[in-house]
């Protein structure tokens, strides 16, 4: 399943710069508001799920080269964290959904998440 068909179903809002979101497949997803934990724990190409929208998350997301932060439970970056996010090739995504009901819902699309 590709991110636009992940964003359609979600109805995820695009934070960030669009780009064409089909050609990116990714390989599950990691969950956790803990830096530390994603740090440790997410994998290249995943998404992660958080509902933390501070700068840093662009950071670490970067570091780890994530496929999309998903930011759940209404929290907003703020213009600061979505320029860097551009400026990194971040892609954020936001959701008024709640962590454990977009888990539910990444899992029941085949995407697997930890």
């Amino acid at each position: 399943m590709n991110l636009q068909q992940i964003i359609d179903r979600l109805n995820l809002t695009v934070l960030t710069e669009s780009r064409d979101f089909t050609g990116i497949t990714p390989d599950g997803g990691y969950t956790s508001d803990l830096l530390s934990c994603v740090m440790a724990g997410a994998k290249s190409n995943y998404l992660w799920i958080t509902l933390q929208s501070h700068l840093n998350i662009v950071a670490v997301a970067a570091l780890l080269e994530v496929a999309a932060i998903i930011i759940t439970e209404n929290a907003q970056p703020d213009p600061a964290t979505i320029t860097k996010a551009n400026e990194q090739g971040i892609i954020l995504l936001s959701t008024s959904k709640l962590t454990y009901e977009v888990d539910g819902k990444l899992w029941e699309m085949g995407i697997q998440t930890q």
